[in-house]
């Protein structure tokens, strides 16, 4: 990555807020408490992330992804048992996001979320339409699956760890390239979200696989190289690629990010935050002096 043409490009950061949503459902007590005695904790930690995030990158460009499909997303249509193991969200946190989201509006921070597209989708079409626009994206997530939005001037942030890379630090994280992603999580399945992968394919092979590859469609177009490779179980692993062809391109559709979700008009600008939402909202969910003056400041409603 050339660090000189990076700095010089306008920087859109797209934030994966469900995964800092449930982060601080789980971590933060059960002490924070609505107007009405719901609690509040989620939004308090979702708040200092926030927060924390604008103080430190000083966006100007930026939009917040949220999951309102969770069983209503284009892949369930597919794939029925789609992310099925998972437990729906509590009414107490279901609760939280909207209050979240309602944060997000209040700072002057576009925010994304559609009944048939994912967070993930709502990014990726993001990033896809603002490269367009001359822009490189940072994307503040640490999943993994966001890893083949990659290009070469934008960046992954976990923002938890710290940690950031681009395209070119994907391989050392997992073993394939960014563009490899989805190819790599259709074969080794998602337990996350329920894809059960190709049998016996672990990540080694499915790194040893796509090295060899590059792809799922020219892996599946030669699946008679398969057992003169060096990897154990080669003539069974050919076996198995070629019973479950069908399936692997099924999990490939599930694991690729959509780039053509709706996305609402005019760009993702930083606007100024709209006091009167913003005071409604820390009073009703309780938020302490000093989160208040934070959030004036961040919405650019300081006097």
């Amino acid at each position: 990555m050339d660090a000189r043409v990076t700095n010089a490009l306008p920087t859109l950061h797209l934030v994966d807020a469900s995964l800092y949503v449930f982060r601080a459902w789980h971590s933060m007590p059960d002490e924070f408490h609505d107007a009405d005695g719901w609690p509040t904790n989620a939004v308090h930690g979702f708040a200092r992330f926030l927060l924390e995030l604008l103080e430190r990158e000083r966006p100007q460009h930026i939009a917040v992804a949220f999951d309102e499909a969770l069983d209503s997303c284009f892949r369930n249509a597919l794939y029925p048992a789609y992310k099925a193991n998972r437990e729906p969200a509590p009414p107490e946190l279901r609760r939280q996001f909207a209050w979240c989201k309602a944060l997000c509006n209040a700072l002057g921070l576009r925010t994304l979320a559609h009944t048939d597209y994912e967070a993930d989708d709502l990014i990726g079409s993001a990033v896809h339409r603002a490269r367009g626009d001359g822009f490189r994206s940072v994307i503040v997530s640490a999943d993994k699956d966001l890893s083949q939005l990659l290009h070469a001037h934008d960046e992954q942030y976990d923002f938890a760890k710290g940690q950031r890379w681009g395209a070119a630090g994907v391989k050392a994280r997992h073993g394939v390239h960014a563009h490899q992603i989805a190819d790599y999580l259709a074969l080794t399945g998602d337990a996350v979200d329920n894809i059960p992968g190709v049998t016996g394919v672990g990540p080694k092979s499915a790194a040893v696989l796509l090295a060899h590859f590059e792809s799922l469609d020219a892996l599946l177009a030669r699946i008679d190289e398969v057992p003169f490779l060096r990897l154990r179980g080669a003539a069974q692993l050919a076996v198995r690629l070629r019973e479950q062809r069908e399936h692997a391109l099924l999990w490939r559709q599930l694991t690729t990010v959509a780039l053509d979700a709706p996305l609402p008009e005019g760009g993702f600008a930083r606007g100024r935050g709209d006091d009167a939402e913003l005071q409604a909202l820390a009073d009703w969910v309780g938020f302490g002096p000093l989160t208040r003056k934070r959030l004036a400041d961040a919405a650019g409603l300081s006097s």
